[in-house]
């Protein structure tokens, strides 16, 4: 009696397909790189309230001075600086700039008063 051999399969890798679907991946994400701009729509005009989004620069130098957008004043009266200068804002950001010598205590000063008034702020940093 003679017994049937399994069905080898070919250890052979064929290349060609593989090149053919990396050939069609390339084209495809080519194509659609550009999808955003392609297509230009007018958009339908709304009435609403216009919303006032200023923000707000605090700037602390090493010399422990604050500045509130660039006009000098006291430490103590910064909150009500920050209360007058965000006033009628309906989204209120703080941008704080704080120099690398200045210590962490007198940022989080600043963003303690912004956090109990419900400010958003934006620590400002220098790329590397």
């Amino acid at each position: 009696m003679k017994l049937k051999g399994r069905n080898k399969v070919s250890p052979d890798f064929s290349m060609s397909s593989m090149t053919d679907i990396v050939f069609l991946l390339l084209v495809f994400f080519m194509l659609t790189a550009n999808a955003p701009n392609a297509l230009d729509l007018l958009l339908p005009k709304a009435k609403g309230k216009s919303t006032n989004t200023q923000n707000v620069s605090v700037t602390i130098d090493k010399n422990l001075k604050y500045y509130v957008n660039s006009q000098q004043i006291n430490a103590e009266y910064i909150e009500i600086e920050l209360k007058k200068a965000l006033e009628g804002q309906d989204k209120p950001t703080i941008i704080l700039r704080a120099e690398e010598s200045v210590a962490i205590k007198e940022a989080v000063n600043v963003m303690d008063i912004a956090n109990q008034n419900n400010y958003k702020v934006i620590l400002a940093v220098r790329p590397k």
